[in-house]
């Protein structure tokens, strides 16, 4: 069996490793720290599973690269692994193409569990995330939910959440506060947010902070 890991944290990668190589002694374990390396390994290669940072630098996130193995690779399930709480990324993982979802902390009681069911051809999903997945679908019509975001609106979402300024959020994210402006316009078109207040509230309530 060939396992290939994608974390961009060295002692995240080790831990796992540890892990699946007792679990699987005869495997094959490769990792990367990257979304590049990651993409351009699970592109021409042949691998039975693939676990993945939800958040990796440089280049694509690893919700995007998940996108693009799943395009081209579709039969290889992916584990998502996330800091992240599910209410933040589960359903976006989910509807990425991923097979699974583990916050970071559950990931040492859990991930040989997943890695069986998803090699079984099942999705891996917590009671936690189940709920999450469940509240996401029941809210499905409404205009408020944050799975209708994109990327990189998703991200000014959070930092105005926490209640950063346009221009805080400029030069934490290398952007003009004009891209800024046009990306937070967005974001309260799609979630008819009327200021920063609503959307403050719409976070706290989700406990998306």
């Amino acid at each position: 069996m060939r396992i290939l890991i994608a974390d961009d944290h060295t002692i995240v990668r080790e831990g796992i490793k540890m892990l699946l190589i007792e679990a699987y002694p005869f495997s094959e374990i490769v990792d990367v720290s990257d979304s590049q390396d990651l993409l351009r390994l699970a592109l021409s290669e042949k691998w039975d599973v693939i676990i993945s940072d939800i958040s990796m630098p440089p280049g694509d996130s690893g919700l995007e690269a998940v996108k693009k193995i799943k395009a081209n690779t579709p039969g290889v399930p992916v584990i998502m692994l996330s800091m992240h709480a599910p209410e933040q990324y589960a359903v976006r993982a989910m509807q990425s193409g991923a097979s699974g979802y583990l916050t970071k902390g559950a990931a040492t009681l859990e991930l040989v569990n997943a890695v069986n069911t998803v090699l079984s051809g099942k999705k891996y999903l917590t009671p936690e995330v189940v709920n999450v997945l469940a509240d996401a679908f029941e809210n499905n019509n409404n205009t408020r939910n944050v799975s209708n975001l994109s990327e990189r609106e998703n991200e000014v979402f959070r930092l105005l959440a926490a209640g950063k300024t346009i221009s805080e959020i400029a030069k934490q994210l290398s952007l003009s506060t004009n891209t800024i402006s046009t990306f937070r316009s967005r974001i309260f078109e799609k979630m008819d947010f009327h200021n920063n207040l609503e959307l403050i509230k719409y976070a706290i309530d989700s406990r998306l902070v």
